[in-house]
């Protein structure tokens, strides 16, 4: 069990909602209007279902490392991970990740690539049975299984009033998903997670846009800039400096595709040969401050930890840690994986 101070987990939350509201704010809107795709114009009525914020923590503040738009990790070993005491919940997990969920969504497709293939298919069979027995119903599909007609967006004669979205195609962008963007964009399906939540703040850009100059000055009170940057590490388009520049600072940066989901193509500095730097599309991604994970000592062994807190709008649904060695968050290493949280303090 992993522990987490009461102090630092409210940081966090803060944070949470605040970069919650640029989806929100005009002049955030405004600032990124030219650069969303076609399917982040359509503005869904509901938050994402469970993005998740992963920190780092540090002495002085949690860090926020990465902005998820279909986190997954809760459910492991066939149940769903015990949340520690914290008086920011409300009701039980299962109560409040069912309030995600409207209840006009009587037919539910939960979605993605070959999914009885995914690592996370038991979670997605998990999600299953909890709205299966608050009397939805539910199917497990790979989007090429879903059919756009007039009327609206099918699996066989059967319907679909909404998609839980695990697929990492979150434009909507390839030719599997050419049905399901049909049907969003003409609203006939509900999709969550969404693109538009992706373009506004889960996609890497968006923590570069943070730290442009003059942007969130523009759009929030001095406040609120301050508290975002204290936790949001400094990041930089890499398209911004030259080569040889980012080469002689590498050891400061990780390096990372703006538009990949999780630690996917993500590559620390100081760990990068010279022909793999030489291999980068600067205008596909940014560079992000280092900040080292906390440790923790498993039966002799040090790990690497990190801490995830699941929001849906802005109400923190669950918390997860996960612990790991190497450079970029893997679970390969017997001893890694995730973990309970007991929160200190509170």
């Amino acid at each position: 069990m992993l522990p987490l101070p009461a102090d630092a987990l409210a940081r966090m939350l803060d944070l949470s909602r605040a970069i919650y509201r640029l989806k929100q704010n005009e002049g955030w809107l405004r600032a990124l209007a030219d650069r969303l795709p076609a399917a982040a114009t359509v503005v869904p009525d509901q938050p994402s279902l469970l993005m998740g914020y992963d920190f780092h923590l540090t002495p002085d503040e949690p860090k926020l490392i990465e902005i998820n738009n279909n986190a997954g990790g809760l459910f492991q070993h066939g149940g769903w991970l015990p949340q520690p005491a914290w008086s920011a919940w409300r009701g039980s997990l299962e109560e409040r990740l069912l309030a995600m969920f409207p209840a006009a969504w009587r037919t539910i497709a939960i979605v993605d690539e070959e999914i009885t293939k995914q690592p996370m298919y038991p979670e997605m069979e998990g999600y299953a049975r909890l709205l299966r027995e608050d009397g939805r119903r539910v199917l497990l599909l790979s989007p090429e299984e879903l059919e756009a007609r007039d009327d609206g967006l099918y699996h066989g004669d059967e319907r679909i009033d909404a998609i839980y979205n695990r697929h990492t195609d979150f434009y909507l962008e390839s030719s599997a998903m050419r049905a399901i963007r049909a049907a969003f964009a003409a609203g006939q399906v509900a999709l969550n997670p969404h693109p538009r939540s992706y373009a506004l703040i889960g996609d890497k850009s968006r923590l570069a846009d943070m730290w442009r100059p003059g942007l969130l000055e523009s759009v929030v009170d001095g406040d609120t800039v301050a508290a975002i940057r204290a936790v949001v590490p400094r990041c930089v388009p890499m398209g911004a400096r030259t080569a040889e520049a980012w080469w002689a600072s590498r050891k400061q940066w990780v390096f990372k595709p703006a538009a990949r989901h999780g630690g996917k193509g993500v590559m620390r500095g100081s760990d990068i040969s010279r022909n793999r730097f030489a291999q980068l599309d600067f205008s596909q991604m940014v560079a992000q401050q280092v900040v080292p994970p906390s440790q923790v000592e498993i039966d002799g062994e040090r790990f690497k930890v990190d801490f995830r807190l699941y929001m849906h709008g802005e109400a923190p649904i669950a918390l997860a840690g996960r612990v790991w060695r190497g450079a970029v968050t893997n679970f390969r290493h017997p001893g890694s994986g995730w973990a309970m949280i007991k929160v200190k303090g509170e």
